[in-house]
């Protein structure tokens, strides 16, 4: 179905109002635009592993969710969820559970859950083609616990554990790439996405994960004023940087055949995304400009990677 702007937004919020996270945050506006891309007549059953939306959206005996909701340890998130998805199909097929009643089974984690302390459950889940979406809040760091460096903090990054000094500028080591990972999980769908522009993207990636049987993945950017340091107001405007200068492509994975859904005209250099937050601030110090220039010619390998495995798996044989 063509992507529709005005249905869209018609839609209900299924993660409501009066949840306490952070004005500016990423992690909400990810949540939203996914759910958007339910069907408004099917049920969904939300499992998301600590975190900060798990603990600033169900705060007993308050729920901002709108669905039924399911708080899960850092580490157990996939297996939850696969669980859950198991039961239901017994369910459906003894009966208990009516023929015009459909459930889906979405799955939240940060990065700090989905690249680190839950990546084997994670693993475990989609591996056994459970017929269910995890979906990565990627803030780049363990947020919600003080900032500490996660291995989805990008290369000189300022954290609480891996701190800007003299010495050691930042963190050391690059950021893994788990949507290359879950790719080689060989599942029908896995998607990268941010919240740019009107949507699309983000929403016609949610449905298809959705509505495409087996295990599913979307990694989503979700930016964190705190731990970034920027502007509350600046969100979108990270999240479109992030884009124009091939920091995070947007692209997907279906049945091991890669898609880029957005080239650039005019890549920006990375220093453009960069030079908003906070947290990398001392790159631009005189002397420094060596690591920008490292992180551009990383942004530059993953990019020019992503274009050949696009060519590579769309030449016919």
């Amino acid at each position: 179905m063509a992507y529709n702007l005005k249905e869209a937004i018609q839609k209900p919020n299924r993660l409501a109002s009066g949840h306490r996270m952070c004005a500016g945050c990423g992690a909400p506006v990810v949540v939203n635009a996914v759910l958007r891309g339910l069907k408004k007549e099917d049920h969904a059953v939300i499992g998301a592993a600590t975190g900060c939306l798990e603990v600033s959206t169900f705060i007993y005996p308050y729920t901002a969710w709108r669905d039924s909701f399911i708080h899960n340890a850092f580490e157990n998130a996939g297996a939850t969820m696969s669980g859950v998805e198991a039961c239901y199909k017994v369910m459906k097929k003894k009966g208990k559970i009516g023929e015009d009643e459909h459930f889906k089974f979405i799955t939240f984690g940060g990065d700090g859950g989905t690249y680190d302390i839950g990546l084997q459950s994670l693993s475990g889940a989609m591996e056994r083609g459970h017929d269910m979406v995890y979906v990565c809040y990627d803030n780049g760091a363990y947020m919600n616990t003080g900032i500490q460096r996660s291995s989805a903090t990008p290369r000189f990054a300022d954290t609480t554990t891996s701190p800007a000094g003299k010495v050691v500028p930042g963190k050391q080591q690059r950021r893994k790439d788990l949507t290359e990972v879950l790719a080689n999980h060989h599942l029908p769908y896995v998607a990268q996405t941010a919240a740019v522009g009107n949507f699309k993207d983000i929403t016609e990636k949610a449905e298809k994960a959705i509505y495409t049987e087996g295990a599913c993945f979307l990694n989503v950017l979700a930016p964190c004023p705190r731990g970034w340091g920027y502007n509350s107001d600046d969100l979108m405007e990270i999240n479109k940087l992030a884009v124009e200068t091939c920091y995070w492509p947007l692209y997907e994975v279906i049945d091991g055949r890669y898609v880029v859904n957005y080239k650039p005209k005019e890549k920006l250099p990375v220093a453009e995304f960069l030079k908003m937050q906070k947290r990398f601030k001392h790159l631009f110090k005189p002397g420094n400009e060596w690591m920008i220039e490292e992180l551009q010619k990383e942004v530059d390998e993953r990019w020019n990677r992503l274009l050949e495995l696009e060519k590579l798996t769309n030449t016919e044989a």
